[in-house]
């Protein structure tokens, strides 16, 4: 029977099992693997946002811990978790009918009581949150769901596809997201996190994904004309309820079981070698006319037991090298692939691939601008180790948690804010580098186990370095923002005694008193009671009535019984401030004797103005003050009753920094471009960056941002402040090239990213 032009018949197979998928189906995997990258990238950039304010609202320390947890996890691992993700759907469409999604082959209601019975609680929260999620998208998006369903049955009508082994159905990517957060080094607190966010972030955004993959086969002319699901389909029976579609868990089978819940490790029989198989497909499809079969026989062919013991014969050499000397894998490897006389020998197609891949992944870490040369060099001497455990297991490219490559990253990682010691200083990491290093040099075979070991007991060392190292960065961002409450302080002392002294005379010492003495006590009130208080309130008033009292403005006929009245409470209130805060008693009381004598020519200028005004006619007024003064104090009684007064404490006043440090005044906002802005904005706390001064190198990272004075406060490895910065001049820094961002994530899946985009582009070209 004829079949449509779009519908393709897998009945002629390929021997081996594969066969080429239809190019509609092609289309729908690369578009919606961009499109699914995309929709990955802003979970993850909404996720920060979304965990700090969980973490800060949090109602135990716990709580908040585990949200941290969650944080950085989510941002060492997010491009792998990405990677992984998309794998696992790519596998989806090549092995299409066959692939069973991990979601789907180990439902709660497909394992007996007895199995389930082992599962752990935490294995079970995992596998309903996941399950959940499952449930969700197929309920809100069924519409969708189903038509595609409709339209990818239509490409394959000889394959029976359920709709769980659909490409991209919920369980497909849910199945992918569970496999990408089993490797998560958090517990299963911060998973669970990890898994509700994805509920609660993802379930809405793949509405408009799925909608998108409908228009990719529409435009393939697959369906084109159908509105809604055909009649008579269904969605698809939820996991836990749908056993007729999935295979049945055994009770022997349960340690794999409990293993695939919380590993998510493809087993060695099954899919392990998924994502080599996809690289190695990817290298070959680069050879364009390589025409490169190798064939067993004769001396010229090493097996790989014959090349793993050539490698196990030039492992130590590197130990030879000189310091900082970096060979590469290819150079390495000519004395092994080279018989006595000269003619190189042929290996077979997999191994040839394992040594293709593994001198890229080191090439891509060797050129690395994020490592320092020094760790470049100790690193490069692990590639004949990492070879051997390439060639003797495949899991080794698609394990995110495999101990090789997790020793890789944490490796790298350490080393990301390393600078070299002056000659003569102890230098505890690089120490600790080349032992691991070392040790592998010179103890590993075979058994990997080794790398398992070094990882556990350099983790340990990274963790106390680590906790040192918080610790003194606590310290500084403490400080920090100490200080930046000091300047906030100061600075609404110094406004307002400037609002209340601009167009005052007033005398030297009383100018000191109130620019010093006085000061620090309204600085005081603030940090204690803030700008908001009855007590500042208070001390705003009484500074008022202290500059009037020597410069009184305007001069009425009663302002020297004004002042008479108000003097004695005003020196006594401010005597009792200054004890407040233990200014020195000694110089509270000269402070006071000056005040007193300033009274004293304040009360002079104005029986000078009074007698003035007396010769000029106005003797009404003249004859009234004279008459008020036969029954008012005099100013002498008033300085006595000044000075009766005890001294205080002597108060520890650290000095205030009102500037920043030189150079990291804000620029002008309007001359920097918004970009930068964002940039800067973008920036979290923990970054590393690479700063650049007077052709000098630094690295350091971003230790604290201070709300209160919008400062970003830079530290070196060794938490020591480098820097500080204001949003404008941050940003005017990174548009000049001054800052450069460094990227600390995990340096073995930047690299496994980058083969695999590289390979990709080879084929497109």
């Amino acid at each position: 029977m004829a079949q449509d032009s779009k519908v393709v018949s897998f009945s002629a197979r390929i021997s081996g099992g594969q066969f080429s998928l239809p190019h509609a189906l092609v289309r729908l995997r690369d578009a919606s693997g961009q499109s699914l990258k995309s929709v990955l990238a802003g979970f993850f950039d909404n996720s920060d946002d979304a965990l700090f304010e969980l973490a800060d609202k949090a109602g135990s320390n716990q709580d908040q811990t585990t949200y941290f947890d969650a944080m950085r996890e989510l941002r060492l691992r997010r491009k792998l978790m990405t990677v992984s993700i998309l794998q696992y759907i790519s596998r989806a469409f090549n092995d299409i009918g066959r692939f069973q999604p991990g979601s789907a082959s180990a439902n709660l209601d497909e394992v007996d009581q007895d199995s389930l019975s082992l599962l752990d609680h935490s294995e079970l929260e995992q596998r309903v949150a996941i399950d959940n999620l499952i449930n969700k998208l197929r309920n809100r998006h069924s519409n969708a769901i189903r038509m595609l369903n409709a339209r990818v049955n239509h490409l394959v009508p000889s394959v029976q596809l359920s709709d769980s082994q659909m490409p991209l159905s919920p369980e497909v990517i849910c199945g992918g997201l569970a496999e990408a957060c089993s490797d998560l080094d958090i517990d299963i607190r911060a998973k669970l996190v990890v898994l509700k966010l994805f509920d609660r972030l993802l379930a809405d955004t793949l509405g408009e994904f799925y909608q998108e993959a409908n228009r990719t086969l529409i435009a393939e002319g697959v369906l084109p004309d159908m509105k809604r699901p055909p009649v008579g389909d269904r969605p698809a029976p939820s996991p836990s309820k749908s056993a007729e579609t999935s295979q049945p868990v055994r009770a022997t089978d349960v340690n794999d079981l409990r293993s695939a819940a919380v590993n998510t490790v493809p087993s060695p029989g099954g899919q392990s070698d998924g994502t080599f198989s996809e690289l190695s497909a990817l290298l070959h499809q680069g050879r364009i006319g390589d025409g490169e079969n190798v064939t067993a026989g004769g001396n010229g062919f090493l097996d790989t037991s014959a090349l793993m013991a050539r490698l196990n014969d030039i492992q130590s050499l590197p130990r030879e090298w000189g310091q900082g000397r970096v060979i590469s894998l290819a150079e390495q490897l000519q004395p092994v692939l080279r018989t006595d006389n000269g003619r190189a020998y042929n290996v077979g197609q997999v191994d040839s691939d394992v040594i293709n891949l593994v001198s890229m992944l080191f090439d891509f870490i060797l050129e690395d601008r994020q490592l320092h040369p020094v760790m470049k060099a100790l690193i490069g001497r692990l590639q004949i180790p990492v070879l051997k455990v390439a060639l003797s297991d495949k899991n080794f490219f698609n394990r995110g948690g495999h101990p090789v490559r997790k020793l890789l990253n944490e490796l790298a990682m350490s080393a990301i804010g390393w600078t070299e010691k002056q000659n003569g200083q102890r230098d505890p990491l690089r120490e600790k580098i080349e032992s691991v290093v070392d040790r592998v040099l010179n103890e590993f075979t075979d058994n990997v186990d080794l790398f398992s070991e070094l990882l556990t007991d350099f983790s340990h060392f990274m963790d106390l370095d680590r906790r040192r190292r918080e610790l003194v960065e606590q310290r500084l961002r403490d400080a920090e923002e100490g200080r930046a409450k000091q300047e906030r302080a100061a600075r609404a002392a110094r406004q307002m005694l400037d609002e209340v002294t601009t167009g005052r005379e007033l005398p030297d010492s009383v100018n000191s008193l109130m620019r010093e003495a006085w000061s620090k006590y309204l600085q005081w009130t603030v940090l204690r009671e803030g700008e908001d208080s009855e007590s500042w309130a208070s001390a705003v008033e009484l500074t008022r009535k202290l500059v009037w009292s020597v410069d009184p403005r305007p001069v009425t006929d009663s302002t020297r019984t004004e002042l008479l009245r108000s003097i004695p409470s005003i020196v006594d209130d401010l005597r009792q401030a200054l004890q407040e805060i233990s200014w020195d008693p000694f110089a509270t009381d000269a402070a006071i004797r000056d005040l007193e004598l300033a009274h004293v020519d304040v009360f002079q200028r104005l029986v000078t103005s009074r007698v003035s005004s007396s010769r000029n006619g106005n003797t009404g007024a003249l004859d009234e003050t004279s008459a008020a003064d036969n029954d008012e104090p005099s100013v002498v009684e008033a300085g006595e009753a000044v000075n009766d007064l005890e001294a205080s404490e002597v108060v520890e006043s650290r000095p205030v920094v009102d500037e920043p440090v030189a150079g990291t005044e804000p620029a002008p906002e309007s001359e920097i471009e918004r970009a930068w802005l964002d940039r800067a904005d973008s920036l979290r706390v923990g970054s590393w960056i690479e700063l650049t001064r007077d052709t000098t190198k630094t690295r350091c990272k971003l230790a604290a941002f201070i709300k209160a004075t919008g400062k970003y406060i830079f530290v070196n490895r060794s938490g020591a402040k480098v820097a500080e910065y204001y949003r404008e001049s941050l940003a005017q820094a990174m548009a000049c090239d001054e800052i450069t961002m460094l990227d600390d994530g995990l340096i073995f899946d930047r690299a496994l990213e980058s083969i695999i985009d590289n390979l990709r582009s080879s084929r497109k070209d």
